[in-house]
């Protein structure tokens, strides 16, 4: 189906809506009773809030007394609000009373550690913060490091405002500054700010407009084919975190678009997987590549297929569990593939048959969307041979469903667009018959379950320890995660670094200090980092691979963190690699 097609399917409930709220409104309007956001019994107990189906006719009304709220507190057009919320219903809320004011979100995850939050509110500068009680104090700590001076208040200020409609906007910190923007907030006013890595090693802000979702939900309500969604009737379920654009702009604008329900999960749980899954009712699962082999790696069960579930929608499932999980749970896994930059401006998805399963294939782009496929030496790459992709919308706007810049950094906005293409960074082959299949990430970021991670932003922690020399990260293959953090480490000589000197028993005494190095570095890492950015394999090694000007050769560290591991001087610390708990 074409773009256009999309949109006339879509405009049934949500009409030519200029605004993510005014797209919601017209399904609430039109759908007051069926349900908007459903959590389980088993996200309920671990987010301590009620379980239960939340209808768009009662959602309206809880956002609209948070919106009047807002409003009467001086908040207004062209404001951030920064926004640690999990997937909490409280989320969704403050969306969308924030976007029928004009202002722009923040989603901040809660993984972040001090150095990444102060950069995101120096860089951001949000009007306002709301987090979960056992976040706040850290977030109140990075504000005031930052300069920003950024107010933050508990969620259960909103969740009041929202739910009870007491009236008593006074409990709200009142905006600071007035409003930057004038007249009603439109197709092109700032929806989100997303930050995503890049090779610099300080995450990129991506402005979104309300235009991004609003098309991103609209062209999955048309694409059709083995992704067609069923008005009214889907039941879409994610544990994707809403700090990621497919779990704001796909999941929750395409069920808005079609008048479906939402179902958000804390994070995914593979032990209790398919029971949420059968909980839900679910009709649609959205996935990262690491959840099949998780869910494979289980023992077979005759409830496989005890479930309701049509497709699956996502990317990187590993091409060769890609048809085992197809055969055993009876569901296609649609591969997908675009970026926070792209949105639905570029996106590509194999969701007609022959869908090549096994090959990493991601399917041919619609007319829409232009690509191009381009060589190291500049050149445009024949059938089958790997080069950078290029996209563009198709027609007059070229940039129209991407982001609209990198906040502050138009030096990096440009270079991302040189030539009046996007260039991804990601490599991949055309076959004969105009399918595209992933082959690598140009650029160098690791990715770790869906996250995608900087080396060189794990590089500036390591190198504070004081028995570090020098030290690259790359990424090492994982049978589970698809790639892992991997740090060749360079030790300084032990009297520079101010430990003891070596005694008889060196060889053993070398063993220990690497150890206890390694133990140091990721707890390091922890402490100023998410949690999967630290680093899964220590490998002390004489020397980094250098080019002839001195600095690291990418690619032959590429190459070496792909046989490091296993080595008696690579050591292994996944187990230290662990998730804090939910606040609450």
């Amino acid at each position: 189906m074409s773009a256009a097609h999309a949109a006339g399917a879509a405009a049934t409930t949500t009409g030519e809506a200029a605004t993510v709220h005014a797209a919601f409104a017209a399904t609430a309007e039109a759908r007051p009773r069926a349900p908007f956001l459903r959590v389980l019994d088993s996200v309920a107990a671990r987010y301590g809030v009620p379980a239960g189906d939340l209808s768009y006719g009662e959602a309206a009304a809880r956002v609209d007394r948070l919106r009047a709220a807002l409003a009467t507190a001086g908040y207004g057009h062209g404001h951030r609000v920064a926004l640690l919320l999990e997937n909490r219903p409280a989320f969704f809320l403050a969306w969308l009373a924030l976007n029928a004011l004009g202002c722009s979100v923040v989603p901040i995850n809660a993984d972040l550690r001090a150095a990444e939050l102060e950069y995101l509110f120096g860089h951001a500068e949000p009007e306002l913060a709301v987090s979960i009680a056992s976040h706040a104090p850290r977030l109140r700590e990075a504000a005031a490091a930052s300069g920003a001076a950024t107010p933050v208040i508990d969620v259960d200020v909103l969740e009041t405002l929202a739910i009870d409609g007491t009236g008593e906007p006074r409990i709200l910190p009142s905006a600071r500054h007035g409003a930057p923007a004038t007249g009603a907030p439109g197709r092109d006013t700032e929806c989100g700010l997303l930050y995503t890595s890049g090779t610099t090693g300080r995450p990129k802000g991506c402005v979104l407009p309300n235009d991004y979702y609003l098309l991103a939900g609209r062209w999955y309500a048309g694409i059709g084919g083995m992704a067609a969604l069923r008005p009214g009737e889907d039941v879409l379920i994610t544990p994707l975190p809403m700090v990621h654009m497919n779990a704001m702009a796909y999941s929750t604008m395409a069920m808005i678009a079609t008048g479906g329900c939402v179902v958000p999960l804390d994070r995914f749980h593979p032990s209790g997987w398919w029971s949420d899954v059968r909980a839900a009712r679910a009709t649609v699962v959205h996935y990262l590549g690491v959840m099949p082999a998780m869910l494979l790696a289980a023992e077979p069960s005759p409830t496989d297929r005890a479930h309701s579930v049509r497709f699956g929608f996502g990317a990187g499932v590993d091409p060769r569990q890609h048809g085992a999980f197809e055969t055993r749970f009876g569901f296609p896994l649609l591969e997908a593939w675009a970026m926070t930059e792209t949105g639905a401006g570029a996106v590509v998805i194999a969701h007609r048959e022959p869908r090549k399963v096994g090959t990493a294939c991601f399917g041919a782009p619609l007319p829409e969307v232009e690509t191009r496929i381009v060589l190291d030496a500049g050149g445009v790459a024949g059938v089958d041979q790997p080069g950078e992709l290029w996209v563009r919308a198709q027609g007059a706007d070229p940039r129209r469903g991407f982001f609209r810049e990198y906040l502050k950094d138009p030096q990096a906005t440009a270079e991302a667009w040189e030539g009046g293409w996007f260039h991804t960074g990601d490599l991949v082959r055309r076959d004969a018959d105009g399918q595209l299949h992933f082959v690598d990430r140009k650029k160098n970021v690791i990715r770790r379950s869906g996250e995608n991670i900087a080396a060189v932003e794990v590089e500036s922690v390591l190198r504070r320890h004081p028995e570090v020399r020098d030290v690259a990260v790359a990424a090492t293959p994982d049978p589970v995660r698809g790639d892992e953090v991997l740090a060749c480490v360079v030790l300084r000589d032990p009297a520079d670094a101010g430990t003891a000197p070596l005694g008889a028993g060196a060889l053993e005494d070398v063993a220990a200090r690497r150890a206890r190095v390694a133990r140091e570095l990721v707890a390091l890492c922890l402490e100023q980092l998410a949690y999967y950015k630290a680093p899964g394999w220590v490998a002390f090694v004489d020397a980094l691979p250098l080019t002839a000007s001195q600095k690291v050769s990418r690619g032959e560290l590429k190459a070496l963190a792909q046989r490091l591991p296993g080595d008696p001087g690579c050591l292994d610390q996944r187990h230290l690699k662990k998730r804090t708990g939910h606040g609450r």
